[in-house]
């Protein structure tokens, strides 16, 4: 029958290796309001959301950025790297078995190798195991802390994925817009080219005096300066998005005719609760993750308050004969149990316990932040989209209010009821108007990635959530 000494003792064992210094942990309350101020119709956000927009040649953009870029290959390395460290810490929780075989042959004095060899040989084969007992729950944090910190650095790659993506997006769209002025740009100078050339055989003609010759020609020469400036542009466009891409140099294939940002869809508007869209973000499970590990790394420094236990032990075999190494009268064993206790270091362990403490604090308040960033991130994102659907439309009017007036305007003029600067002056804001109204589109289609960027993105299912709280040490969410 079981001593009931030894199963008391067991269960002090048992009670004890459960023991944990660290604080309970506690997600923030955080009053959120119910509703953000602007809403939509849609309740969830597709994993590939970019696709949303309807654009292949930006489909395989993206594809291509999430292979070879760069800083998301650093941001993976920085994961394996925290996994690695991990699998340390999680080690530390298990016996260490060594196996050690040793050969030497010594000279001593012959005085004292009275009745021996001399010289001799010796030969040990020997196994060792040390163990520390985790009384107080000192390597169980240091792994939940470690683990933590794995989890936020997935996040960090999470982060710098979602960051990548939405940078190729919107200097994609970049792209269009200014292929899209410069497509103007190229078109009103030959149309002025040709107003020149009319102009010309006019005042030849003694038609026009030479004031409308000048101002048409100066007109020309006006646009005639911006197509380099818009060159400039989509050229350090294309720079921009290559090395998002992994690219040195080239080019991006598209249509030559500008014409593509009009062919763009406009996604539908995906909304829900604050908690619910901003938990999810990558910078702020990764701030909470954090969180999570520093208040576990508390329990690692209270735990230097108290004796680190140690079970070490060796067995095997010794001879000085190696053909007899391996037999019964050779065997050797010992076994120990070591406690380490520090006596006197004036305020080390307690600094180090506020140094746990502030660390805590400092992820708290990071915590906090990255919350409120989130939620003004999603704010601006849906003003910005609703306002910039609205200055969209009204250029679209304005451009097609001044086409009209430019028609008109030259009308007027061939039949003499105006002069040429009335046509100029048509002719300019009609070209000012494209250009705002390539820029108010572009507008458009970068509140859309901004708002998805702001969301975090393609949501994580619930099943994954959790799964990823439950490696973090997090209770679940009610």
């Amino acid at each position: 029958m079981t001593s009931p000494r030894v199963i008391a003792a067991l269960a002090c064992v048992g009670m004890l290796s459960a023991c944990s210094l660290a604080p309970k942990y506690h997600q923030p309350d955080l009053p959120m309001p119910e509703n953000f101020s602007v809403t939509a119709s849609q309740d969830t956000i597709p994993d590939l959301w970019w696709q949303s927009f309807g654009d292949a040649t930006l489909d395989s953009l993206v594809d291509e950025a999430l292979a070879n870029n760069q800083d998301l290959a650093a941001a993976a390395a920085r994961v394996e790297q925290a996994r690695a460290i991990a699998g340390v810490a999680k080690s530390a929780l298990y016996p260490e078995i060594n196996v050690q075989g040793t050969g030497s042959r010594t000279q001593i004095t012959d005085q004292a190798a009275v009745g021996r060899d001399n010289p001799f040989n010796t030969f040990d084969l020997l196994g060792t195991i040390s163990y520390e007992l985790d009384f107080w729950g000192k390597l169980r944090n240091a792994n939940k802390a470690a683990r933590n910190q794995m989890l936020a650095s997935e996040e960090g790659r999470r982060n710098v994925e979602l960051s990548l993506i939405s940078d190729v997006i919107t200097t994609y769209f970049d792209l269009l817009s200014q292929d899209r002025e410069l497509a103007v740009s190229r078109a009103t100078l030959e149309s002025r080219r040709e107003s020149v050339r009319l102009q010309q055989l006019r005042y030849d003609a003694g038609s026009i005096s030479q004031l409308d010759l000048s101002q048409a020609q100066a007109e020309f020469a006006a646009t005639e300066a911006t197509v380099p400036v818009f060159e400039r542009q989509v050229r350090q466009s294309e720079n921009r998005l290559g090395v998002l891409l992994g690219r040195i140099g080239g080019t991006v294939d598209r249509a030559p005719d500008g014409g593509e940002i009009d062919s763009v869809l406009s996604p539908e508007i995906p909304v829900g609760l604050p908690s619910v869209l901003i938990a999810r973000r990558p910078d702020v499970m990764g701030a909470e993750y954090a969180m999570i590990g520093a208040n576990a790394n508390i329990g690692v420094a209270r735990a230097q308050y108290l004796p680190s236990i140690s079970l070490t032990g060796y067995g095997g075999w010794e001879s000085n004969d190696l053909s007899q190494l391996i037999t019964k009268n050779n065997d050797i064993w010992q076994g120990s149990v070591s406690i380490f206790q520090t006596i006197f270091a004036p305020g080390r362990t307690q600094r180090q316990v506020d140094l746990a403490w502030g660390r805590y604090r400092e992820t708290y308040a990071n915590y906090i932040g990255s919350v409120q960033v989130a939620f003004a991130d999603v704010e601006d994102a849906l003003v910005a989209r609703r306002t910039s659907v609205l200055v969209r439309a009204a250029e679209d009017r304005e451009v097609k209010a001044r086409t009209q007036a430019k028609d008109l305007a030259q009308i007027r003029y061939d039949a003499g009821d105006s002069s040429y600067i009335e046509v100029l002056d048509a002719q300019r804001q009609l070209f000012q108007a494209q250009v705002l109204q390539a820029e108010a589109r572009r507008s458009e289609l970068v509140s859309f990635v901004q708002l998805y960027k702001a969301l975090g993105g393609g949501w994580q299912t619930d099943d994954q959530m959790h799964a990823r709280q439950k490696m973090a040490g997090k209770p679940p969410e009610k």
